[in-house]
């Protein structure tokens, strides 16, 4: 896939299921953002920072699909290489991350119980969906590449040395 294309892909992707899972779920089960912020202090700053972080480990991950990979997150327009660069040398899925903390950040942001519970039950969506698809497909496509860096790089909480490869 050329440049251009990865990085219009990616985009799309972008928007129709991070921008939906993250942000119009969210908008629309805190009552259209009309919930009055936190009132328990500390939890706006943090809402605020872990969102912001998150949102740019987002891009960043994104970014790395289209420019490293040479394709997109979208099933149906794989990357024509393994993406191990950058943030994926930390943890193997740092958009499912991003997108629960944004979740969560959402959650301190408005004291919202529903938002946790939102985010948990994502949680275990993504996760099953990284277990018994994106796995199993990963080692089809990648082989001992993708097995090797299965192996040392942890896929949920992210490790703070970053994996040089071997």
């Amino acid at each position: 896939m050329r440049p251009f294309s990865a990085i219009a892909g990616s985009g799309v992707f972008l928007i129709a299921a991070p921008g939906v899972v993250a942000g119009l779920v969210p908008w629309l089960l805190s009552d259209h953002w009309g919930l009055p912020w936190s009132t328990v202090p500390g939890f706006v700053p943090a809402g605020g920072i872990l969102i912001v972080a998150a949102a740019a480990v987002l891009l960043h991950a994104f970014a790395r699909f289209a420019l490293e990979g040479l394709g997109t997150p979208a099933p149906v327009a794989p990357t024509e290489k393994l993406v191990i660069g950058g943030i994926y040398r930390h943890v193997r899925n740092p958009m499912y991350v991003a997108v629960l903390s944004i979740i969560l950040g959402q959650a301190l942001l408005f004291s919202s119980w529903t938002l946790v519970a939102y985010a948990a039950i994502g949680a275990v969506v993504m996760g099953s969906f990284v277990r018994f698809y994106e796995e199993p497909t990963l080692a089809r496509r990648y082989g001992a590449e993708y097995e090797t860096y299965r192996r040392n790089v942890p896929g949920w909480l992210p490790r703070l040395r970053p994996w040089r490869g071997e």
